[in-house]
């Protein structure tokens, strides 16, 4: 449609695949949407899609100060462009054609620090500002992503009806929510994408485990996807997984999957993650070891390398032995279980992480909320979500998934087929850090007493950093090598 006298509801900013879905989505729902893109033919563009998809009410402009004035006031501008100096750049053209009371929405996965100085910076112009995490990759921005706000609640107001109505649907209402003040709203979705690192790593080693210890085809492991994704694994990931075993390799013999080089890329929020988590000294080491393995997928020749030099040393595959006697109706139900122990450690990792940022910065998160927006529209939505909601329900400050009695009964009726699964690929020579991460989480956090008493004694006999005692309250300080050689006395 051509530019209309009459004024949009809102507006977006940068039409990259997102951006020109979401503003779809936006016009599909009745709301008049000025969209803007510095490149003109994306405004083309998006503006023939409108029409091919429905004569949909969505205008296009060609300069910021058009763009701006077709919006109805006070203004509501989305913009969807790389992290970064792009944004500054994009909020500098835009905010001086903008008025007290408008407000701009930074639709993409920045930094959480980065939305924070933007917020105070066109606060001076009497600007609002919202951070929003969107996830559901570009199917999800046109027909139903979770959303994720955060910043001036005036400005959520102001769009709240939209953004109800453009969210993924469950059961329970829309997928989005206001998820608090400042940069909560990137912070939460870089820990959503944080923990579908872990997930998707988890999954793969799921893959890595069943095809070379069970020896399954492309064509069970599709069946065996979509059966799991029939009961407590039901997932959006599980779903793809099945659907990715199914295609045939149009450029040869085979399967595609098996025709893709072994190098995972990544755009940063996962390692955002695991700084964080650091940050805040909150364990996560699930998700740290889904980074570390893409880290590593991407030496691929020194791998290969690696490989050849150990076989020279003697160094045997073990996987085809173990192959050969495998129950495989057991191993696949091991491995379901398995996954399942290791997915619900990786979500109390990132669900920790949260709660940790919102004490440092008083945003008063709502867990249960958050877990609920999560079960449409996003890639990690999953049906064992709604319990991780009704987790938060009964207890708002559940120090851990793990001790919600519900969660503790399944991790402990599955712990058994967990540890055969992480034996067996350790004996195999199969890597799956992610499962041995999850279990090692498990295992440490369940334990009353750890070997940390040790590490204190050492850390008090070469730095004399002191020690805590069991029996009695106070610090304490030992010169360990006197009292051990026999020369002096306890201090």
């Amino acid at each position: 449609m051509e530019a209309s006298a009459a004024l949009s509801r809102i507006g977006l900013a940068g039409l990259a695949v997102m951006g020109q879905n979401l503003a779809l989505n936006v016009a599909d729902k009745g709301f008049p949407i000025s969209v803007y893109n510095r490149t003109t033919s994306k405004v083309d563009e998006t503006v023939k899609r409108a029409q091919d998809e429905g004569q949909l009410p969505l205008f296009g402009h060609y300069s910021p100060r058009e763009f701006v004035l077709s919006i109805q006031r006070p203004r509501s501008v989305v913009i969807l462009v790389k992290a970064g100096a792009p944004v500054d750049q994009t909020i500098a053209a835009l905010s001086d054609h903008m008025e007290p009371g408008d407000c701009i929405i930074d639709g993409g996965n920045e930094w959480y620090e980065n939305t924070e100085r933007r917020m105070q910076e066109v606060s001076n112009k009497g600007l609002l500002y919202l951070g929003m995490g969107v996830s559901g990759g570009e199917e999800g921005a046109r027909y139903g992503p979770s959303l994720m706000p955060g910043g001036s609640h005036q400005a959520y107001t102001n769009i709240k009806d939209i953004l109800e109505k453009v969210a993924a649907q469950v059961e329970d209402g829309p997928c989005v929510t206001y998820i608090g003040e400042g940069g909560s709203g990137n912070f939460v979705k870089m820990v959503h994408n944080g923990i579908e690192y872990g997930d998707m790593q988890l999954i793969s080693e799921a893959y890595d485990v069943l095809k070379h210890v069970g020896g399954l085809s492309n064509d069970e492991l599709a069946e065996i996807f979509a059966e799991w994704n029939r009961g407590e694994l039901e997932s959006f990931l599980i779903e793809i997984t099945s659907d990715i075993f199914r295609v045939k390799d149009d450029l040869g013999d085979g399967y595609l999957v098996d025709k893709i080089l072994d190098k995972t890329g990544m755009k940063g929020t996962g390692k955002w993650t695991v700084q964080q988590a650091a940050e805040l000294s909150v364990a996560a080491p699930t998700i740290a070891a889904s980074l570390d393995c893409r880290y590593l997928s991407g030496l691929k020749e020194e791998r290969e390398n690696a490989a050849e030099v150990l076989k020279q040393a003697g160094l045997k595959e073990e996987v085809g032995s173990f192959a050969q006697g495998i129950d495989k109706k057991r191993l696949i139900d091991d491995v379901r279980q398995a996954l399942y122990a290791s997915k619900i450690c990786s979500y109390a990792q990132g669900m920790n992480l949260l709660r940790a940022k919102s004490v440092e910065k008083g945003w008063n998160l709502n867990f249960g909320e958050l877990a609920r927006i999560w079960k449409g529209g996003c890639i990690i939505r999953a049906v064992f979500l709604d319990r991780i909601k009704k987790a938060y329900q009964r207890n708002p400050d559940l120090a851990s998934l793990l001790v919600d009695h519900e969660f503790a009964r399944e991790m402990v009726q599955r712990q058994a087929a967990w540890r055969r699964v992480v034996g067996l690929a350790i004996s195999a020579g199969i890597s799956t850090p992610g499962m041995c991460a999850s279990l090692a989480y498990f295992d440490t956090y369940r334990r009353a007493r750890l070997p940390a008493n040790l590490v204190q004694a050492q850390r008090d006999l070469f730095g004399a950093h002191t020690y805590e005692r069991i029996d009695r309250p106070g610090s304490f300080h030992t010169e360990w090598k006197k009292v051990a050689h026999g020369v002096g006395a306890l201090n």
